[in-house]
């Protein structure tokens, strides 16, 4: 190798050494002791029922530098169904909304993700309820994203995200058509997550 070929290759090492190393996707999972999954419908008319989920997992991978998004995967536990009613969350395990014996995870994949303003990410994919998979958009804000200040203290994110869906399009039709049951579904996740 000649000397100026030499030189040539040294300068274009040393400049590439020179250079921030990009930024590597971390993974984060969502703490389930800090997960809240909970929905609202149309009760009869005369209010939004409030319930929850109290079992579900998640992760996802984040590069929060270079604002990319990417393996978003959720899991709720169908027959962890609480509205503080006995009676009624067993009708909602039966057959007749969730079937939680056959289909015992509702599971939500993200594939793509967009900004949708300051701190807000548009997140689509698929949802998967009763065995059918539907497209699925979550609206999502990230709240904080620092070491936690206490416990662990690892980097932690605080995500509020919100989706509506039609419970009819999983075929879970139920009370729909007299009224009995809204067949619009707001969901409402609540959730932080430790950097892996």
């Amino acid at each position: 190798m000649t000397s100026r070929r030499a030189a040539l290759v040294l300068g274009a090492l040393l400049c590439a050494l020179a250079q921030p190393a990009a930024a590597a996707m971390e993974r984060y999972v969502i703490d389930p002791e800090h997960l809240s999954v909970a929905f609202m419908v149309n009760h009869l008319g005369y209010e939004r029922l409030l319930g929850q989920f109290l079992k579900g997992a998640g992760s996802f991978e984040l590069d929060a530098e270079a604002e990319k998004l990417q393996n978003i995967r959720v899991e709720i536990d169908a027959d962890s169904v609480f509205t503080n009613h006995a009676e009624r969350d067993r009708h909602l395990r039966s057959a007749d909304f969730l079937s939680a014996r056959e289909f015992p995870k509702i599971t939500f994949t993200g594939t793509s993700f967009e900004k949708a303003g300051i701190n807000r990410v548009r997140v689509t994919g698929e949802l998967t309820l009763l065995g059918r998979k539907r497209p699925f958009t979550l609206e999502a804000t990230l709240n904080k994203l620092a070491n936690y200040p206490i416990d662990h203290r690892r980097p932690t994110v605080g995500v509020s995200a919100r989706a509506k869906l039609k419970r009819s399009d999983f075929g879970m039709t139920y009370g729909a058509d007299n009224g009995l049951v809204g067949d619009d579904i707001e969901l409402i996740f609540e959730f932080e997550a430790v950097r892996r």
